[in-house]
């Protein structure tokens, strides 16, 4: 069974800087999009960043410039560098992977979901 869990959440304070870990196990075939979305209490769930199978990414425009999507194939590990954090990135940070065609960036294309980890950034 395909599991997914993030670690690296906490709080900061804005200009900060974090660095979240989304562990894979159980994957027994590449996926074709793996991202991190986020969610804040009130608001939908919307993509953060993403990668696909050939290595390719995408931003948020909210977050371009500032966050960075990696991923470490041989340990199964997807990553998210945060820098220059600001209060509005505030929110449940959640890994997800899919094996669908489909923007990497829309969460409704997505069947597996990490529990979360949480962001703080204070002002």
């Amino acid at each position: 069974q395909v599991q997914l869990v993030e670690s690296g959440g906490g709080s900061v304070q804005a200009g900060g800087s974090l660095r979240l870990s989304c562990a894979a196990s159980g994957v027994t075939y590449r996926w074709y999009c793996m991202s991190w979305f986020r969610q804040a209490p009130g608001e939908e769930r919307e993509g953060v960043a993403g990668i696909d199978s050939h290595g390719s990414t995408t931003y948020a425009d909210s977050v371009k410039g500032r966050f960075t999507i990696s991923q470490d194939n041989a340990k199964h590990t997807l990553y998210l560098q945060m820098n220059s954090l600001k209060p509005e990135d505030t929110a449940m940070y959640y890994c997800a992977a899919k094996d669908r065609t489909g923007a990497c960036l829309n969460p409704r294309l997505y069947n597996r979901w990490g529990q979360g980890t949480q962001v703080s950034v204070s002002s």
